[in-house]
């Protein structure tokens, strides 16, 4: 059962390979690090029993190595059996054992490599063919199978030694991407990581427990191997950091002796090798009583044990971990579609997205949207904050007297009453002043009508974001164009509308209106002002900015000279009897008489009583208006105008060409799907 769970991880590794480095599901496994001087390959060589990785100067593994040991018992033998039988025949019948190991790549199926040699050499030509020559490393891993029967089942991840300084043509980061690598592996909680360091240098000093540390601070999931214990002075040993007094880890470290260069360029068995390294822990003063303990048989067993400990700890997660991914990823196949359309299928696909498209489109408008947002409005809500906030709270702000001053409206009353001065306050002038200022009433009314505009093209650019919409590119952008030009179909007739309402309130002054104060009053509230204003009180306090209501006590007391038209001839020495023709210009000035000032405050308080009427009528009326013209007829015809643009089988191909982005993630998705399922199928029939 421990056996067939790692035999589960390297399948589920197999499966995922074909997706590259977007493995979504984190798949225990032990990871090798170490500096290019470590001894990491000599490691790794003695747990298999063979020689079969490159050796050389420089970096030498620029792609991570998935080695997958598969123990496969010699004959009907059981596994344990067949170790036994060849520990005592490794030397003597090499020619048997061709036959009993070989190592098989993912990227080559069905093809065996019985000779270990061969295995190297494809190592460096598959490496050279996605890196080049040059000393570049790349994320993209090997994955190497080796059956045998001198091999405890184990998957070890062998990653680029890390260096310092670029040498020869290596590029000049080359450390920071190499670091990146090991990051990127070891981060992953279900990752053992497997830190070798050589015993002759201070473990201080460990590039690989430096790293380790970074991600695992608490050493619980690293274990060391210490190198090169042969070759620590004399007098030396590593017991202190055995028993875990220099850099305590929980899972401890192992030590082991690797063949020298020489033995590497003579071509000493790694058989021999293992007994050398038996016989130097068993012989040595300060190892003997640990020396079943130590080596690389130990190292193996004691690697195997921790792997399938945490496959079993980490399996039904992996599990959900799987299932949650192939949902994912099912539904965003769903979205992408099938990618096979002719003929009818196509016709169906546009007019199904119109229909979509046109339901929806309705739906945000009326706020019936199943993607209602809780942070910001949107869709219709958006409109009516148009309506109710900003158009009304610009027309509110409108005031007629901003514009219209005390003297303006004297200037107008005299003209009204042509040359024989008014007797009563006159209509006429009190028709022209407000006629203005309802004029002023269609600039915000009209930029009403923009605002709403811009909404529904607000609402456009939500849909077309959409996922189908990235599908089909061509469609996206003729669906902007035709919505586009319809909305600014409707803008005229809304306009319009919107201008007649404006001109409607100007072109007949209803003074029967219930809510305006008519004449008689007016003139009572200001006689009633002018009496507070000759007899001083309390300021009002609705704080009116009235000319009355600040009037000094002594009107009465004004001398006749300095009347409406006083000021043209003051200053000027006059001569008895001699008269001087006007100005060509004749503009009020001076101070307003009593009756004049009575006269003014009336007309103002007329106008700004009626004014009040046509702010809340426009308030009401205009967004009627733009709802009638704008809004509902895009909710009512945008699908009719759709249909008749795109619905025509002689652009049904252009349409629906997909963007390249699209058919790339389809392929991946499938990829990703494939893979998902075949992992969902390994786990499945060992959890089961």
């Amino acid at each position: 059962m421990d056996a067939t769970l790692i035999r589960t991880i390297n399948k589920l590794q197999d499966a995922f390979s074909t997706v590259g480095v977007h493995n979504p599901v984190d798949l225990p496994q032990i990871v090798v690090i170490g500096s290019q001087s470590s001894g990491k390959s000599s490691v790794l060589e003695n747990i298999v029993g063979r020689d079969f990785l490159p050796r050389g100067s420089g970096i030498v593994t620029r792609r991570p190595l998935v080695l997958q040991l598969i123990n496969r018992p010699s004959g009907n033998a059981s596994a344990e059996e067949g170790d036994k039988e060849n520990d005592v025949k490794r030397d003597a019948d090499e020619d048997k054992k061709e036959a009993e190991e070989w190592g098989e790549f993912l990227h080559q199926p069905g093809v065996k490599y019985t000779d270990f040699n061969l295995i190297r050499e494809e190592i460096v030509r598959d490496t050279e063919a996605k890196t080049g020559k040059n000393a570049g490393i790349s994320p993209l891993p090997i994955n190497l199978r080796i059956y045998s029967p001198h091999v405890l089942t184990l998957t070890l991840v062998d990653l680029p030694g890390l260096t310092r300084l670029p040498v020869g043509d290596q590029p000049k980061d080359i450390e920071k991407q190499i670091r990146d690598m090991i990051i990127k592996y070891i981060t992953k909680p279900n990752s053992i990581i497997l830190a070798v360091t050589a015993a002759n240098v201070d473990l201080a000093n460990s590039d690989g427990l430096r790293l380790a540390r970074d991600v695992d601070p608490e050493g619980a999931r690293t274990i060391g191997v210490l190198t090169k214990v042969d070759l620590m002075d004399s007098g030396t040993d590593v017991v202190d950091i055995l028993a875990g007094r220099i850099i305590p880890l929980r899972l401890g470290y192992v030590p082991v002796v690797n063949r020298g260069q020489r033995d590497i360029d003579t071509k000493k068995p790694i058989s021999r090798s293992l007994d050398a390294e038996r016989a130097f822990f068993e012989n040595h003063a300060a190892y003997k009583s640990k020396a079943q303990y130590c080596g690389t048989p130990y190292l193996a067993r004691k690697l195997n044990m921790i792997l399938m400990h945490h496959i079993r700890n980490t399996l039904p997660e992996i599990k959900a971990k799987i299932q949650a991914a192939l949902a994912k990823y099912l539904a965003e196949l769903a979205t992408l579609g099938d990618g096979m359309m002719e003929g009818a299928g196509q016709a169906n696909i546009v007019l199904n997205i119109i229909t979509e498209f046109c339901t929806e489109f309705r739906t945000i408008i009326d706020g019936n949207s199943t993607d209602l947002s809780s942070f910001e409005l949107s869709g219709g809500a958006r409109i009516s904050f148009v309506f109710h906030e900003l158009y009304a709270n610009g027309v509110k702000s409108l005031d007629p007297f901003d514009q219209v001053k005390d003297l303006d409206i004297r200037i107008i009353l005299y003209n009204s009453s042509g040359s024989s001065p008014a007797l009563f306050v006159g209509t006429t002038a009190f028709e022209v002043i407000i006629k203005q200022q309802i004029k002023r009433l269609e600039d915000p009314s009209l930029r009403c009508v923009n605002l709403v505009f811009d909404e529904l093209v607000r609402i456009l650019t939500q849909l077309l974001a959409k996922q189908l919409f990235k599908r089909f590119p061509q469609l996206k952008d003729r669906f902007y164009q035709v919505v586009i030009n319809f909305f600014r179909k409707q803008l005229n007739p809304t306009n319009k509308l919107v201008q007649d309402l404006i001109g409607m309130e100007s072109v007949y002054i209803n003074t029967g209106h219930p809510d305006f104060l008519n004449g008689h009053k007016a003139m009572a509230v200001i006689n009633e002002r002018m009496n507070q204003a000759k007899n001083p009180q309390p300021v009002d306090p609705k704080g009116r900015n009235s000319a009355i209501a600040n009037l000094p006590p002594s009107l009465e007391a004004e001398p006749t000279n300095n009347g409406f038209f006083g000021s043209f001839f003051s200053g000027k020495k006059k001569r008895p009897g001699v008269m001087e023709p006007p100005p060509s210009v004749l503009k009020a000035s001076g101070n307003l008489s009593e009756r004049e000032q009575i006269e003014t405050e009336v007309i103002k308080l007329l106008i700004s009583s009626y004014f009040n009427i046509v702010k809340r009528t426009v308030i009401d009326t205009v967004p009627k208006a733009i709802m009638l013209k704008l809004v509902n007829n895009a909710k009512e015809e945008l699908q009719r105008e759709l249909l008749q643009e795109l619905y025509k089988a002689d652009v049904l191909d252009e349409l629906l060409k997909e963007s390249e982005f699209t058919q790339n993630r389809r392929k991946e998705c499938k990829k990703m799907i494939e893979a998902l399922q075949r992992a969902d199928e390994i786990v499945g029939s060992v959890a089961g």
